[in-house]
C-alpha cells in the first residue's frame, strides 16, 4: 500500500497525517471543505473562538452523515421490499 505524509491545516493549527495515496485528495478535500464551514460560521454567527466554529462543523458533519444513514437504510429496506414482491 501507498502511504504519503501529508500536511492538513484546520483553524490555524497544521495536522501532519500518513495516508493511504488513495485517500489523498479526499483527505485534503475535506480540510478545504473544514475550513470553509469555519469561516462561514464566524460570518454568520459573530463566532470569534475556533473551538466553537469547529464544535459548530462538527455538529453541522455529523448531522449530515446521520441524515444520509438514515436515508440510505430507508432506500434499502425499500429496496427489499420491492424484491420480496418480485
Amino acid at each position: 500500500m501507498d502511504v504519503r505524509r501529508i500536511t492538513i491545516n484546520i483553524a490555524g493549527r497544521t495536522y501532519p497525517l500518513n495516508v493511504p495515496a488513495a485517500e489523498e485528495e479526499t483527505l485534503r478535500k475535506v480540510g478545504k471543505q473544514i475550513e470553509s464551514m469555519i469561516k462561514d460560521f464566524e460570518a454568520s454567527f459573530d463566532v470569534r473562538d475556533k473551538q466553537d466554529a469547529l464544535a459548530m462543523c462538527a455538529l453541522k458533519l455529523g448531522t449530515n452523515a446521520e441524515v444520509s444513514q438514515i436515508a440510505n437504510v430507508k432506500n434499502i429496506n425499500a429496496s427489499n421490499e420491492r424484491l420480496m414482491q418480485i
